[in-house]
């Protein structure tokens, strides 16, 4: 069933049937509902396109259903109906998502015109997601690739991020586990802030104060309260890269804090609420580490209820040429340098190249690059230097070969099609069919604010 109809939750009969009539009348599909209960029992069958409910309802009153509400969809629109009285509960109702509240009584205007509002912001955040995903991105953080891997990945924080599940990323440094991270943040539609540790970074003696904040006088030196990095990220998402390195006696603290949702400060008896998700990331293999007793087993299998795995550059080398035209765009945009030029001879050593350093040293490459210097790369064999890694037979060959000239001339061209048609002497039709089939984005190759 499509989700575009309305859900109304009014335990007054009346009021439930003049509300109901007057959407109807203003070709507003609309389902109707006494309580929350059933209308938390729809939910099952069909998605709302927004909710209109009642503050005062008997079993969970409006707020509770509000959050129950945000937990299911943080960007559904919830539209609260309140009595004189209940002004003070509803503003508080919008600070927690809430898009707007009506005060009794109203006319049918009023409600309609809030409901369309409603519907408006829900179709602009729908399109802005639908866009999103035609561009490859997610959030902020654009995953650059069309690899089997990556498609795999976009998927994977499409249908996750929303439900605010905690999830473990692994993969080997360099190979993007914190962009990954940003991506389900920003997918997610939480409005708190994204906040980041790298656990192998920070000095055992001001780790726990760091992660779990603490009170004034709590130790020597502790002046005034410091809010830890799990509260700041309240509402948000806390991402604890390297989490193999935390110290075991944090662990269990941590292990804690995600079961009951509330963290202690140092020198406190009393537990502060806090609303995050926990994204956390590993290079190494936290079953053996906890087999071995190097991380707690009761941790690892909290964490390992969803896991992504992120494969290392190596096994998606077809990304090189995409990864390397997004990172020279920035570069040229960051160091006001022109966009670097390459040929099919230095994407061959690209691709060849194992990549100890993933996706970082490759940033790294594209930034030398753009200045001007040396990739720094060992040069390819010369038997090695006409064809392409990975290939076998002559087909594949000359396959991945019309690939590199058809990049390379779209990052000459700085991603303008009709221009790297011409330069080869390719008819505009046969140059699209040429890219539709090797999966290639001329976008990926334009300058940051060109056309």
């Amino acid at each position: 069933m499509a989700d575009d109809a309305v859900f109304l939750v009014e335990d007054d009969p009346a009021v439930r049937k003049g509300c109901a009539q007057a959407l109807s009348l203003a070709d507003l599909p609309v389902r109707a509902f006494a309580d929350a209960e059933s209308l938390l029992q729809a939910l099952a069958q069909e998605r709302p396109a927004l909710v209109v409910s009642d503050v005062r309802l008997p079993g969970r009153d409006g707020l509770s259903l509000l959050r129950e509400l945000r937990q299911f969809d943080r960007e559904l629109p919830v539209l609260l109906i309140t009595g004189h009285g209940d002004v003070a509960m509803a503003v508080e109702a919008m600070r927690e998502g809430a898009h707007d509240f009506i005060e009794k009584p109203f006319p049918s205007e009023r409600l309609i015109a809030a409901v369309r509002s409603g519907l408006e912001k829900r179709r602009l955040q729908q399109e802005n997601q639908r866009l999103r995903a035609l561009l490859g991105e997610a959030g902020s953080q654009r995953l650059v690739g069309q690899s089997a891997a990556i498609q795999q990945i976009r998927q994977l924080i499409d249908s996750l991020a929303p439900t605010g599940v905690d999830l473990l990323i692994n993969g080997e440094t360099g190979a993007g586990k914190e962009v990954v991270a940003r991506a389900v943040h920003e997918a997610s539609g939480r409005r708190g802030a994204f906040v980041a540790i790298n656990c192998g970074a920070l000095p055992e003696s001001v780790f726990e104060s760091e992660l779990f904040g603490h009170e004034a006088g709590a130790f020597t030196g502790a002046g005034k309260r410091r809010i830890g990095r799990i509260e700041h990220a309240s509402g948000g998402t806390l991402f604890l890269d390297e989490i193999e390195t935390m110290p075991l006696n944090l662990q269990v603290k941590l292990l804690r804090v995600l079961q009951e949702r509330s963290v202690e400060r140092l020198g406190s008896n009393t537990g502060v609420a806090v609303d995050l998700r926990l994204v956390a990331a590993s290079k190494a293999d936290l079953k053996s580490e906890a087999d071995a007793g190097r991380f707690r087993a009761d941790l690892y299998y909290r964490l390992n209820v969803v896991s992504l795995d992120l494969p290392p550059l190596r096994q998606r080398r077809e990304d090189i040429p995409l990864l390397l035209g997004h990172f020279l765009a920035e570069a040229a945009q960051r160091y006001q340098r022109p966009l670097a030029a390459w040929t099919p001879a230095d994407l061959a050593r690209w691709q060849q190249h194992p990549w100890p350093g993933n996706v970082r040293e490759l940033k790294n490459v594209a930034d030398r690059w753009a200045l001007g210097l040396p990739d720094g790369l060992a040069p390819l064999p010369a038997a090695a230097g006409a064809i392409f890694p990975g290939a076998g037979s002559l087909a594949e060959q000359v396959d991945a070969a019309e690939k590199a000239i058809l990049i390379a001339a779209l990052q000459r061209s700085h991603g303008h099609v009709v221009a790297a048609a011409e330069a080869l002497h390719t008819p505009r039709k046969t140059f699209y069919d040429k890219l539709a089939r090797h999966g290639i984005v001329p976008e990926q190759f334009r300058q940051p604010g060109g056309k």
